[in-house]
């Protein structure tokens, strides 16, 4: 088949996700083939470099000639998509070949009504005025901030340029620092890393091959992450089962063995069904259970649920918390947790986990979720199939799980039956949280986010002024010595970090410049940020890379938020929503005092650096041609701003100027991401020597390292580089020599608890790691600690070195407890308590609220293949805006006949908050639910539109409240109420 223009439109249209290739006869499923000859591009230099668009990583191969892009196309040596890319990733040429890309700085004066064009130097100079009157203006010095200044980026960022950011910011004084990944996946950082040690996506993508059992719940993922269904599709043609659990019957659906509905918001409940049901069945997986987790431990007998309350011991109804006392393991005389390898106790962690779920019988689940009884029985047996030693079961999910009030809790739930099954740590195994932007891993990683420092460090807070007592606290301290409790490194992770902030000017005698670092005394995350803005206490606001003119929730609330602003800087591809908010519809440029600069970056190809997939891949992306126009890769944009801000406290002074003129800045005139790279890595202060692992990072002031998890990843070469295709000896797709992997090239966490205690694989096909006891060592993958194994248990970032089902960190409990989103129709059946307990409640004059007699219908958001987040980066090109040109609703037969509304009109969609016209896809695909013995529509809305683009229309986050999970206040996007009214605008 030849690949026209036609041929294209036809079979992305009808294929969806990224398969169409499949259907073009290029590559089978699995296999690649020789590229048809008719696509060689002649004559032209071929560069490689990795997909901007989600996390999966896919390769690219960009094809220049005469300094211009002729062509983009799949990688067919990349391990991942071999050869194939989605319909986003076929459009990365008109990415670079886009006559709307901003390639010229753009400056808005205050109460102007049109852009001015201005040159770099006009630019740079003046942002950095207006960051040191704001910042001088409101310092406050006794902890080292400013609360006047708000940063939002960037996971489109390279991570040397996430690296560079947060240095630069952190010196500022910065502690609103947020950026997207607060928006997708904090939720699943804060569950994970309280189940496991590490809040990273366990396994990998090709790793999903190996599955015997596959459960999507939360995600569409043929649509949003295209290439991960290839392998899917590879572990159902080797016999797995794929079960789908989601309010519509998406693409993903159309290809399960089983398809779940499940209402929005109800995963506990779903999930805590399958729970009771594993262990009622004694269907878990024994020796996982008692020798991997902390079932066999006590609780204190004063710990209890109350559950006809729905309340855990020690909550405080006023300051909306617990005092978590009863919350803690019992300790014998050396401190150690008492255990009980029976699980008979009644005050273990298993025999209360049995207990808390009883609750959760099948009934009363489908009475709350509103799944078909006989469908969920069928998820329950098929799923807890997989508690077999040589059985495996993976989850995946994104979004539809992370968005929601207690969504720490679902993902917790996750983590919970997976312990249980036995499916963490082995191939085809763990759960796989979706990343959805090309590097919000790696910028998570690199901590542009206000509660941590790169690698995970906590940012300290005003209880910890100086270093001692930073690493006092944050050191957890194991009495058993077979936990090796890996956090007990602290000390030496946070002083070779400050070494790489501050360089010969980080001394012990100065606590190697830690009281440079601000301090934080409250929750600085995205919607305190925006309720602090729309309070008019912060002045000045620098976004780089994201578009809350779009994303963010209560979004008219968001567009006043901005209004109130002195100045904001925009750094972008495109003239976003966020840039010119000054001029959209509705608004009176003549009322807005905001002086806005608009900063034009380049793309992808237009650069090089790392970027690290949502399998913990760091891939490094080649620069294929020179920046658009006057565009220039952020990298240049933040190093000039630097030096301008520093010559400008060096000339003028001002007030602790120390913090940024002291700072580590060596990478050149024009920056070089590889000089970044090897800083993020470390090396030796005294020999300049990079260092090879975080084993050797020290806390004396001898080694310097920006990000500790990134250690090796920057040795005597640049490991993220390396492009070896041959696959490990066994064969089941870790890749060992394509990329690096942090931590340490590991490409499956929690590996070691593949094995029993002895270190032989309870599954020897699909064997991971092999403690080989006649040379003493570990074989396969990287291993999980290089002890024998019974010298140290298998979760070495848990301080007790297991796995917790019993979560005391969390806010709101230590078992996950099902309570219905903030705005709900539905009385939560299985206690008093309506809501999450512990969410924290705005109330500013926008943050409104709406009751279910006025808008009665449960709403939900989703995503496309065809677009991308909040937009900018596919709304731009005509290729994706044919294919989705405007902005719709999926609603039900029932609803559209009971609303009198026929399939193709505009409709308005109504909340508390706003008011969305779109058109009305009147479809089978969303039913109403039947729950506890009453009918309730949902409707489904995808998110990506606004007022700028070729494609444009009203976005969802009109309708969306500020509201946030009561652990990491990610927004409750998922789950909100309205109405739906025939006729539109």
């Amino acid at each position: 088949m030849k690949l026209t223009r036609r041929n294209f439109l036809k079979v992305t249209t009808t294929a969806g996700g990224g398969l169409f290739l499949s259907q073009l006869g290029l590559f089978d499923l699995g296999k690649p083939k020789a590229y048809a000859e008719e696509l060689k591009v002649k004559y032209g230099k071929e560069t490689t470099s990795i997909c901007p668009y989600c996390a999966v990583g896919c390769g690219v191969i960009a094809t220049t000639k005469e300094g211009k892009l002729i062509n983009s196309e799949g990688d067919p040596d990349h391990p991942i998509n071999q050869g194939a890319l989605c319909s986003k990733g076929s459009a990365i040429y008109q990415i670079v070949n886009n006559e709307r890309r901003a390639t010229k700085v753009l400056y808005r004066a205050s109460k102007s009504n049109k852009w001015e064009e201005k040159d770099w130097d006009f630019a740079i100079s003046e942002i950095a005025k207006r960051i040191k009157a704001t910042r001088d203006a409101t310092f406050e010095a006794d902890v080292n901030r400013t609360r006047a200044i708000a940063s939002l980026g960037g996971a489109m960022h390279n991570n040397e340029e996430c690296y560079l950011w947060i240095k630069l910011m952190r010196a500022i004084g910065l502690v609103y620092l947020e950026h997207q990944a607060r928006l997708c996946h904090s939720s699943t950082v804060a569950a994970l890393a309280e189940s496991f040690g590490r809040g990273a996506m366990t396994n990998h993508w090709i790793d999903i091959k190996n599955s015997d059992c596959i459960m999507i719940i939360g995600s569409n993922a043929s649509e949003c992450h295209p290439m991960s269904f290839r392998w899917i599709t590879n572990a159902k043609e080797n016999g797995a089962k794929l079960i789908v659990v989601d309010p519509r019957f998406t693409r993903s659906a159309s290809k399960a063995d089983i398809y779940a509905q499940m209402r929005s918001g109800c995963d506990v409940a779903f999930i805590g069904g399958i729970i009771n049901y594993c262990l009622q069945n004694n269907l878990y997986q024994k020796e996982y259970v008692i020798e991997y987790s902390d079932a066999s431990f006590l609780i204190n007998p004063d710990f209890k649920l109350s559950e006809d309350i729905g309340l855990f011991s020690g909550y405080n109804p006023e300051k909306r918390s617990y005092n978590k006392a009863t919350w803690k393991y019992q300790l014998d005389e050396a401190g150690i947790p008492k255990k009980d390898k029976t699980l008979q106790d009644p005050n273990c962690v298993f025999q209360l986990l049995k207990k808390h779920y009883s609750r959760y019988d099948v009934d009363t689940v489908i009475k709350i979720t509103g799944t078909p009884k006989d469908i969920y029985l069928k998820v329950c047996e098929t799923f807890c199939a997989t508690g077999k030693p040589d059985k495996v079961a993976t989850i995946m999910y994104s979004m539809g799980t992370t968005q929601h009030t207690n969504a720490v809790q679902m993902i917790r739930a996750y983590s919970i039956i997976q312990l249980l099954l036995g499916n963490i740590g082995s191939a085809g195994g763990g759960i796989n949280a979706m990343r959805g932007e090309g590097n919000v891993q790696g910028s998570t990683d690199h901590a542009l986010l206000f509660h941590i420092l790169p690698g995970y460090l906590k940012a300290p807070t005003d209880k910890e002024l100086d270093l001692k007592s930073y690493i006092d606290k944050y050191t957890p301290k194991s009495a058993d010595p077979k936990s090796a409790n890996w956090w007990q490194n602290t000390s030496k992770y946070i002083v070779s970090q400050l070494k790489a902030f501050y360089g010969d000017n980080a001394k012990p005698e100065n606590d190697f410049c830690y009281s440079y670092l601000p301090k934080n005394s409250g929750n600085y995350s995205y919607i305190s940020l925006f309720e602090a803005m729309y309070a008019k206490e912060i002045k000045g606001c620098l976004v780089f890379g994201q578009n809350p003119c779009v994303c963010s929730p209560n979004l008219n609330m968001s567009y006043k938020a901005l209004e109130n602003l002195d100045w904001l800087v925009v750094m972008d591809l495109w003239e976003t929503e966020t840039a010119d908010f000054w001029k959209r519809p509705g608004a009176n440029p003549a009322n807005i005092n905001t002086e806005v600069f608009l900063l034009p970056a380049s793309s992808s190809l237009e650069k090089e650096g790392s970027i690290t997939n949502s399998g913990r891949w760091a891939q490094w992306r080649n620069k294929a041609i020179e920046p658009l126009g006057n565009s220039k890769p952020d990298l240049q944009i933040v190093d000039r701003l630097y030096k301008e801000l520093k010559a400008l406290y060096e000339k003028e002074s001002g007030t602790f100027s120390e913090a940024i003129v002291n700072l580590n800045w060596n990478y050149g005139e024009t920056p070089d991401p590889n000089l970044v790279a090897k800083e993020i890595n470390g090396y030796d202060v005294n020999t300049k020597a990079q260092i090879d692992g975080f084993a050797k990072l020290k806390d004396d002031g001898t080694t310097c390292c920006g990000n500790w998890i990134y250690c090796g990843s920057y040795t005597d070469e640049n490991r993220m580089a390396r492009r070896d295709p041959q696959d490990a000896p066994n064969n089941i797709g870790l890749y060992p020599k394509w990329s690096w992997c942090w931590p340490v090239n590991r490409r499956i966490l929690y590996n070691k608890a593949s094995c029993d205690t002895a270190g032989n694989p309870f599954d020897q096909n699909r064997v991971v790691v092999k403690w080989n006891d006649i040379d003493k060592k570990w074989t396969g993958d990287v291993p999980d600690g290089p002890w024998p194994p019974a010298d140290k248990y298998p979760f070495i970032m848990k301080q007790e070195g297991f796995a917790a089902l019993f979560g005391p960190g969390l806010a709101d409990g230590p078992f996950p407890e099902h309570y219905e989103p903030q705005e709900s129709p539905v009385i939560n059946i299985l206690s008093k308590q309506q809501n999450d307990p512990s969410t924290k409640i705005w109330n500013a004059d926008l943050d409104l609220w709406g009751s279910p007699d006025k808008f009665p219908i449960i709403a939900t958001s989703f995503r496309l293949t065809e677009h991308w987040q909040s937009g900018a980066m596919t709304r731009n090109l005509p290729w994706l805006c044919e294919l989705v040109p405007d902005m719709f609703v999926e609603i039900s037969t029932s609803l559209a006949k009971v609303k009198g509304i026929k399939h193709g009109e505009k409709i308005n969609i109504l909340s508390a908050r706003g008011k969305v016209t779109c058109y009305a896809l009147v479809t089978e695909r969303i039913k109403p639910f039947q729950l506890n013995g009453k009918s309730y529509e949902q409707i489904a809305l995808p998110w990506h539109f606004g007022y700028s683009g070729i494609a444009t229309g009203d976005s969802a986050n009109r309708l969306t409240a500020n509201i946030g999970d009561a652990n990491t206040m990610i927004p409750e996007y998922k789950a909100f109420l309205c109405d739906v009214i025939k006729g539109g605008k």
